[in-house]
């Protein structure tokens, strides 16, 4: 299982989105859906090595939900050379969300 680096501030947002390949995932305290989907969601980037991967909760960094649009939790996000490429929301359906990546992945590193 992968783990996703804690950021704390959107300055470490802007870190991460300096890789090729980069995903976010954003969630909030309380929030059951989640909690649930990160351990789903770390067991399937297991298959996508070169992707950086983050976590940032809403609660404790607000201004990430103005500078991504996030109006519920969890989001999911794929950035690719910093620009959005997929977004998930809510509730993901992971083995849509599999093909979707693999796409991507594939896209970009052949």
């Amino acid at each position: 299982m992968r783990e996703f680096k804690r950021l704390h501030q959107l300055s470490e947002v802007d870190e991460l989105l300096e890789h090729q390949l980069s995903f976010l995932y954003i969630s909030r305290e309380g929030c059951s859906v989640c909690h649930s989907l990160l351990p789903q969601v770390q067991n399937l980037m297991e298959n996508y090595p070169q992707i950086e991967l983050g976590h940032i909760e809403v609660n404790e960094v607000p201004e990430v939900a103005g500078r991504f649009s996030i109006f519920t939790v969890p989001v999911l996000i794929l950035f690719v050379d910093g620009k959005e490429y997929l977004r998930e929301a809510r509730i993901v359906q992971m083995d849509q969300f599999d093909e979707k990546v693999s796409k991507i992945y594939e896209g970009i590193l052949g």
